[in-house]
């Protein structure tokens, strides 16, 4: 579903948010069509750029009390899964998720929009700089270069912590986990039925852990390492021995 200015107008300004950012994965995911190899190729680096998280983070997915967010993470944040459907999905009912939903959700779902947006942005440049190579460490490390957005990089680590950080909060709210459980019937009605499931996910893998701080501390902590060493210019170079396996914040394969 193509998303217009009509589409956005008239509705709240949190809607029109979610709405513009489903609108720009949209125009990525079109752009891809059009390229001959793109959409294979941007699928090529998801799925490495999965298992390049896998493996930062191996600690965490492996942990008791984390591993069970870490996943969630890895799965829902980093994953390679095509989410044309869902996103068709939430544009169709934004209006009744800003009207049917508390606040505070209404707000993670914005982030949860807003990451993807510049995830799905900052894949594609990743993948025409690849320039049909397969993803490799040191492929990786230059492509990442070659996009010079280690600005958006940030950002997009940043709104990740949003969105966690709001499950947390979230899931210390008994009113409002009630009220979650309680939209089950209504979500699924109207349509919202892939959205209750993400935030049912989302507040179950975060309320076993009993706080998330030091989790998400961890996360922000080894992504920003990354960040440093990917726009190092010395690590083109030095791609395979920088970032050698023994280095935990930066395993590739």
């Amino acid at each position: 579903m193509a998303l217009t200015a009509d589409t956005l107008a008239p509705m709240s300004d949190i809607a029109t948010r979610i709405l513009q950012s489903l609108a720009a994965v949209d125009v990525e995911r079109r752009r891809r069509a059009a390229a001959p190899g793109l959409a294979q190729a941007v699928e090529a680096l998801k799925a490495y750029q999965q298992k390049r998280f896998a493996r930062t983070h191996a600690s965490l997915l492996a942990h008791p009390r984390y591993g069970r967010a870490a996943n969630f993470f890895l799965n829902e944040l980093y994953g390679p899964q095509d989410f044309t459907q869902r996103d068709a999905q939430f544009s169709r009912i934004v209006p009744a998720l800003v009207r049917l939903f508390p606040a505070d959700t209404v707000a993670t779902v914005e982030s949860l929009a807003a990451v993807h947006a510049l995830s799905e942005r900052l894949d594609t440049a990743m993948a025409i700089h690849l320039a049909g190579d397969a993803p490799t460490r040191a492929s990786y490390v230059r492509a990442w270069q070659a996009t010079g957005e280690s600005t958006a990089r940030a950002r997009q680590i940043e709104l990740v912590m949003s969105v966690g950080e709001a499950l947390d909060r979230h899931t210390r709210s008994f009113v409002l986990r009630a009220s979650l459980k309680a939209m089950r019937g209504p979500a699924r009605a109207a349509g919202m039925g892939a959205l209750q499931t993400f935030l049912e996910g989302g507040f179950d893998a975060f309320g076993a852990m009993g706080g998330a701080k030091e989790f998400l501390a961890t996360i922000r902590v080894r992504e920003t390492a990354l960040i440093a060493r990917l726009f190092d210019r010395s690590a083109v170079a030095a791609a395979t021995v920088a970032l050698a396996a023994d280095d935990v914040l930066v395993q590739l394969p």
